[in-house]
């Protein structure tokens, strides 16, 4: 299809939000479907990047701004909070004022909240941008799904999405390597700049080529109370999940804040079916595809996400290598990303998403029940074919969910769909991290004291290491008190590391079982009638 084709068939499309800018610009390049696929590939590329690079650059930030563990686990809750609670307002705001200014106020926000991370001088200040950061994130995200939506034809947004898939799994790829070689031989701030020139190419492109577009029927409207009673809502669950994390879910604080959060979202549904204009129209899951593609984006995301943290912590801390030798283990799963996301596209548009989501997730299960059986010494043969088969899922996984939750929602709802499929990754990865690691931590626990006896260290050296030092282990971290013999180094080395394992094994079995329960909730979605499934149901 050529492009002045592409053009006469979204201006055939009735469906369609009117575009405000048609007629208006004759400039070479605007409107024009694949440069505006570059121009949103570039800004979600920062995402991307930032979404891997911040891991690697931890180390350095906690001995530059002497960051204790607490502190330095909130450089990372900090963004992912701020973007889980506010994705769909978010999409709400790109569809009543506008993806494309949106698109635009996220990357511009994006890149000088990085720089200023890069330029802070404390742990608080690097925290703070992080909010900043994720705000414009969240702007960004949904807004650039939305315009992909309202820019292709129907016959080529599989392909449009699978190469925006792709473009995330290139930057995910690099970004252990890039961020391994900027700390290593210059600084952790460097890490951060990077956003900055990705930020002026995308600002530049997308002024140029994006067209803009809006819901024309949400002019007067916004749905105040139901931001609020939404992003009050996830907030509370996030945090509860987070806290859940450092101090398990019997804590009181994780506790309050789930019954925060269940009485939060019975108004938010109250507010949104009473409403003239809700922020979540809820009679999007009417459509089972698109309720069951949320579903399974949440669980989906609570195995890959959980597990990729972990796999970090085991190559660096366990096995010992540098982030950039960790990077480059590691991309057998990020760079097979890259592949399977136009792969999902082409076998979306054939058999629709059903097919790619069993598939996605059938190999999540395969490979986490795979990894749950590795030792302390696992060659490396033991470890690659896993990776690959998560890289292949996670773009399966991606992209099919997106068609069945961006794709059967209605265009003018584009930006809200894309708001709720990236929350439920977000709620999946909050998800992952915190049962998995709340899991790892408790079996360390457990076993840590017989672990450290049954390798020959005396009885209340055992005692307080397992007391003191839990917390080190669940990393991966050895805790050897200074002035240690090597034979108790040694010691203490193996018992930890195999308790770390213990704690493993535990983690990916139930995460493994997950993914199980999610191919189930793959076996319920359909292909739709229509290009948007479920809209006449609106």
């Amino acid at each position: 299809m050529s492009p002045s084709a592409g053009t006469d068939v979204l201006d055939a499309q009735p469906q369609k939000p009117r575009d405000d800018s048609r007629g208006l610009s004759s400039r070479a390049g605007h409107g024009h479907p694949w440069l505006t696929l570059v121009a949103v590939a570039l800004g979600v590329m920062m995402v991307g990047l930032d979404a891997t690079v911040v891991s690697i650059a931890n180390p350095a930030i906690a001995k530059d701004l002497g960051a204790d563990l607490s502190g330095l686990q909130w450089v990372t809750n900090a963004y992912m909070l701020t973007i889980a609670v506010t994705l769909i307002p978010a999409g709400k705001i790109a569809d009543r004022f506008g993806r494309k200014g949106t698109f635009i106020a996220g990357v511009i926000g994006f890149a000088i909240a990085s720089v200023l991370i890069g330029l802070s001088g404390s742990l608080g200040m690097v925290i703070f941008w992080r909010v900043v950061q994720g705000f414009a994130g969240a702007l960004l995200q949904p807004a650039s799904l939305a315009i992909l939506r309202n820019t292709f034809p129907a016959d080529k947004l599989n392909a449009a999405i699978g190469i925006w898939g792709a473009t995330v799994g290139i930057s995910i790829a690099g970004g252990p390597i890039v961020a391994g070689l900027l700390v290593e031989n210059v600084n952790w701030e460097s890490v951060f700049f990077l956003n900055a020139p990705l930020g002026v190419i995308a600002l530049a492109v997308g002024l140029w080529v994006i067209r803009e577009s809006k819901d024309e029927g949400a002019r007067g409207s916004f749905d105040v109370p139901g931001v609020a009673l939404l992003s009050g809502a996830l907030f509370a669950l996030v945090w509860g999940l987070i806290k859940a994390g450092e101090h398990g879910f019997g804590d009181a604080v994780p506790l309050w804040s789930f019954a925060a959060a269940i009485v939060l979202g019975a108004v938010f549904v109250v507010n949104e079916l009473r409403v003239e204009h809700p922020l979540l129209p809820l009679g999007l899951f009417k459509s089972v595809s698109l309720s069951s593609a949320t579903g399974l984006i949440v669980l989906g995301f609570f195995g890959m996400f959980g597990t990729i943290f972990f796999i970090t912590l085991y190559l660096q801390q366990v096995h010992g290598m540098s982030p950039v030798d960790a990077g480059v283990r590691m991309l057998p799963m990020t760079a097979v990303f890259i592949v399977a996301s136009p792969i999902a596209g082409a076998l979306t548009s054939r058999f629709g998403p059903r097919v790619p989501l069993v598939l996605g997730m059938a190999f999540t299960a395969i490979a986490l029940f795979g990894l749950s059986g590795i030792g302390v010494d696992a060659p490396y043969i033991q470890l690659w074919p896993w990776f690959v088969l998560i890289g292949l899922a996670f773009g399966f996984v991606l992209v099919a969910g997106t068609e069945a939750i961006v794709g059967n929602a209605p265009p003018q709802l584009a930006g809200v769909a894309g708001g709720l499929q990236q929350t439920a990754a977000q709620i999946g990865g909050v998800l992952g991290t915190s049962v998995l690691g709340t899991l790892l931590s408790t079996k360390v626990g457990d076993v840590l004291y017989g672990r450290l006896t049954g390798e020959g260290v005396p009885g209340p050296a055992a005692g307080q290491i397992s007391d003191q030092g839990a917390g080190l282990v669940s990393q991966g971290v050895a805790p050897v008190p200074p002035g240690s013999s090597s034979d108790t180094a040694d010691a203490i080395t193996t018992a930890s590391h195999l308790a770390f394992m213990d704690g493993w094994q535990t983690s990916m079995s139930v995460a493994g079982a997950v993914a199980v329960v999610a191919i189930l909730a793959a076996l319920l979605v359909k292909r739709g009638q229509t290009p948007v499934e479920g809209a006449a149901a609106l």
